[in-house]
């Protein structure tokens, strides 16, 4: 009785939680982005810049003495943490620690990660977290939870006990392919300190290699409030499913049985490379300390965006970051980053 009752002491934190710092794994050259390196790291200079601005910001690198010379002169180095460690890719919002927080400390859940159900090589970035752990870098109490494999960008939270998924990607065969959906939610209400689980059943974004990550399409936010993809075009691919997500979204009821207020996001516009629609969304933006970072695409499409992320963060600054390097590899800017609460980093 005395473990269950101190498990549900945690909980998983909203991402507009005060926060630490943010994690970014630095891309290089062995790594997917080896024939378009310099690109997308002038990309996360940028990123990296807007978070040294206001918090900690820790970076995984193989090399880190040539990303400290990427970042001199534009990135405030006294908000930096380096630290040199092996990675596959740059996705740490799937490898990251997924940090829970309680009155008495903070819990740095180290799910499994496998590339996507087995997509990608994922080795390295499994192992980052523990590493980050035994170096000291990260503090609070270390879970072991990679028998389960289950990725940030596929969780979304309030912090006050309801999370947000998609059908889609928790029930990947790949993943944890011998739980039912009861039992991959129940072990989730357990480990994560919630109370219930919003499924959304009717999800796509094409060119995506997440299995419809919740980051991509729909996101908790202040007041009660969600963002998601709204798609108008009955010509585009995209929209049956995303009309039946904004339906079902509209059937959602908040912990008080009142309609979530919703803020529609736009359709990113099309985006084509080497012949295939990539995952441009502006729902892939980030929440750090007092700013939102959101994703733009060098269109029409971005001011909307812009202007629709400050109805559903008004009390926040809104920072458009130019993510067309990042879809190139089918992310963008959330999907590159995993923050921490107050007292980790």
């Amino acid at each position: 009785m005395e473990k269950r009752k101190a498990m549900k002491q945690y909980r998983l934190p909203a991402e507009w939680c005060e926060q630490s710092g943010v994690q970014l794994t630095w891309p290089h050259a062995n790594t997917d982005w080896a024939e378009m390196l310099q690109e997308v790291q002038y990309c996360f200079v940028q990123i990296a810049q807007a978070i040294a601005q206001r918090e900690k910001l820790l970076i995984v690198t193989p090399e880190p003495e040539t990303v400290r010379k990427q970042i001199e002169g534009s990135v405030n180095l006294d908000n930096v943490v380096m630290v040199t460690c092996q990675s596959n890719d740059t996705w740490a919002r799937d490898h990251g620690a997924i940090t829970l927080i309680s009155d008495g400390g903070n819990r740095l859940m180290d799910f499994g990660f496998n590339g996507w159900g087995l997509k990608f090589a994922a080795n390295y970035d499994n192992l980052i977290t523990e590493q980050l752990v035994k170096l000291g870098v990260l503090e609070g109490e270390y879970c072991n939870c990679r028998n389960f494999i289950f990725e940030g960008g596929s969780i979304e939270s309030d912090g006050q006990g309801t999370l947000l998924t998609t059908t889609e990607c928790l029930m990947s065969g790949n993943r944890n392919g011998t739980y039912t959906q009861a039992e991959v939610e129940a072990y989730l209400l357990k480990h994560l300190g919630a109370e219930r689980l919003l499924w959304l059943d009717h999800v796509y974004l094409a060119g995506d290699d997440t299995d419809s990550h919740i980051d991509t399409l729909a996101r908790l936010c202040p007041n009660d409030t969600i963002a998601y993809v709204q798609c108008t075009n009955k010509e585009d691919e995209h929209y049956e499913a995303l009309h039946a997500m904004e339906l079902q979204l509209k059937s959602f009821k908040t912990r008080s049985g009142e309609p979530y207020r919703l803020v529609a996001l736009p359709m990113a516009k099309e985006v084509i490379f080497d012949g295939e629609r990539l995952p441009a969304t502006y729902a892939n933006f980030l929440v750090i300390n007092g700013a939102v970072l959101v994703p733009t695409y060098d269109t029409e499409r971005d001011a909307i965006a812009l202007a629709q992320m400050e109805i559903a963060f008004p009390d926040y600054e809104i920072i458009g970051i130019d993510c067309q390097a990042l879809i190139k590899q089918h992310g963008s800017l959330h999907c590159v980053t995993m923050q921490f609460p107050k007292g980790v980093l």
